[in-house]
């Protein structure tokens, strides 16, 4: 009986021996764990760290700068048209051609208007030589008139005969350079320095001064100018800005934003428009490499202020709670604390600090979801390596 007890206590001996050892165990590996944590705590390289970037505050000139959508426009735009009727013998110049001012573009038939010169110039001829015998007669009367041999009445006619003959000459030379004028609209030439378009006339045809549709468009595009708008909260920045000399613009592509071209603001508008809260800005490019096209839509980025020696940090580091602003600092012992700020600048990659941060301090950039007042993080190498100041 005694034997039979033994064997029916013993499974239960080893299954306490077991939980024994497994308690003894558990307990051994909790209390290494335990030792562990804390010389890594104490050391700051665990891995319960959050792994951050970091960037040290720093001090440069930062621009500030101010953006309008706008589009580009020709300096200058000349619809070239007839100036008198008849027929188009001639076009000089090759559609998208660029010429300089005075080069020939077409060429109307000058024949009638040549003709009407020669006709002037005949009648000029005629009425100077009628003149010349009138002022004969008015000479041969005057000498005439001291001995009685030529009435007063006489020598006031001849008189009054040459002053109308001065006239009418007076009248054939106006005729004359008129029916120049008129000969020489026969020969069309460029108004501007600039690029023509599509031709609206072939020769052969007859063209008129009345005509709407003209021959040619042409536009100058070196410089070319920008048109765009700013918020009217912009316009005393804007006003100061050209109250200091040249402000300097930037075209961007409207797809990419690469740059274009650089030229200069040459307007600020006269007034608001009420209705979009905007105010007009034109600029003038030298677009050298013709980059800008008349009609194209681009973004205008204006330098509108320079930030001396500002301190800045990423956009990334800053952050936005419930009382404002605030950024992640790390600490001597690797942990965060929360900084709040007060921000003068805020774009997309850079932002200006008024107060909160002192230089050299460092900022955390990333995995920033991750982090809690007391937080221990553990910067990355490359981040650390950038972050040195």
């Amino acid at each position: 009986m005694n034997t039979t007890v033994k064997w029916l206590s013993r499974p239960r001996v080893g299954l306490s021996v077991l939980v024994i050892v497994i308690i003894v165990a558990v307990a051994w590996s909790y209390s290494r764990h335990g030792v562990q944590a804390a010389n890594a705590r104490a050391t700051g390289e665990t891995s319960e760290a959050v792994p951050v970037d970091a960037v040290t505050v720093g001090r440069r000139d930062v621009p500030g700068y101010l953006d309008g959508l706008g589009t580009a426009q020709a300096f200058y735009t000349v619809k070239v048209t007839a100036r008198v009727d008849g027929q188009l013998d001639k076009v000089a110049f090759t559609e998208g051609q660029t010429l300089k001012k005075g080069q020939l573009l077409a060429q109307i038939d000058p024949r009638p208007f040549k003709a009407a010169l020669d006709q002037a110039l005949a009648q000029r001829a005629k009425d100077e030589a009628q003149l010349m015998n009138a002022q004969h007669d008015m000479d041969r009367y005057m000498e005439l008139a001291p001995q009685d041999l030529a009435s007063k009445q006489t020598v006031d006619t001849q008189r009054a005969a040459v002053s109308v003959a001065q006239a009418t000459l007076k009248g054939d030379d106006a005729a004359i350079e008129n029916a120049r004028t008129q000969l020489s609209y026969t020969t069309i030439t460029a108004p501007i320095d600039g690029r023509t378009g599509i031709r609206q006339v072939d020769p052969g045809n007859i063209v008129h001064a009345a005509d709407t549709g003209g021959i040619v468009v042409m536009t100058q595009i070196q410089p070319i100018s920008v048109m765009f708008t700013l918020p009217e909260d912009d316009v005393p920045q804007m006003t100061e800005a050209l109250a200091r000399g040249a402000v300097t613009v930037v075209a961007l592509a409207r797809t990419d934003g690469t740059p274009l071209d650089t030229g200069t603001v040459a307007l600020l508008d006269n007034q608001i428009d009420q209705t979009t809260g905007t105010i007009r800005v034109k600029a003038t490019f030298p677009n050298a490499h013709q980059r800008l096209w008349p009609g194209e839509f681009v973004t205008a980025r204006v330098l509108a202020s320079v930030h001396k020696q500002a301190l800045t940090i990423p956009a990334s580091a800053l952050q936005r709670g419930p009382d404002g602003m605030f950024a992640y600092v790390i600490d001597a012992n690797s942990t965060v604390s929360v900084r709040p700020l007060k921000v003068t600048l805020l774009d997309e990659n850079t932002v200006i600090i008024d107060s909160g941060l002192k230089a050299s301090e460092r900022v955390v950039t990333s995995n920033i979801y991750r982090l809690e007042p007391g937080a221990l993080v553990r910067v990355n190498a490359a981040a650390a390596a950038q972050s040195r100041p």
